[in-house]
């Protein structure tokens, strides 16, 4: 886990917090960028210690990766992206059924590999 690890429950609150700003302010989208995830975290109020979740989950790998290139991090896109989506997707109660999670968009996934399946 990075040096700026979080709970499971400041993620779920960062996701919420960031993704409904990011939908107020720039409309539905698979991706933001940099930027746009930059302002969100300001307006929210997230430390800039703790803006790379939000980075992790809402920029492209690619930008996410170019960005912290930039200001001399590495951090692992793959696990904290992981981190901060399985965040608002398991746990013992069903309190994240109440995040607004209208503006998470997940890739398109082709299942024609999985022809067993009656589609």
């Amino acid at each position: 886990m990075p040096a700026c690890a979080i709970s499971p429950s400041d993620r779920r609150k960062q996701v919420s917090l960031v993704g409904n700003d990011l939908l107020r302010h720039y409309g539905k989208n698979p991706y933001y960028t940099v930027e746009q995830v930059k302002n969100a975290n300001r307006r929210q109020g997230i430390k800039a210690d703790f803006g790379c979740w939000s980075h992790a989950t809402f920029n492209t790998h690619e930008d996410f990766d170019s960005y912290h290139e930039s200001i001399g991090e590495s951090c692992d896109y793959l696990s904290m992206k992981g981190d901060m989506l399985s965040s608002v997707s398991t746990g013992g109660d069903s309190s994240w059924f109440d995040l607004d999670l209208s503006w998470l968009q997940f890739p398109d996934i082709d299942l024609s590999a999985f022809d067993f399946f009656d589609i």
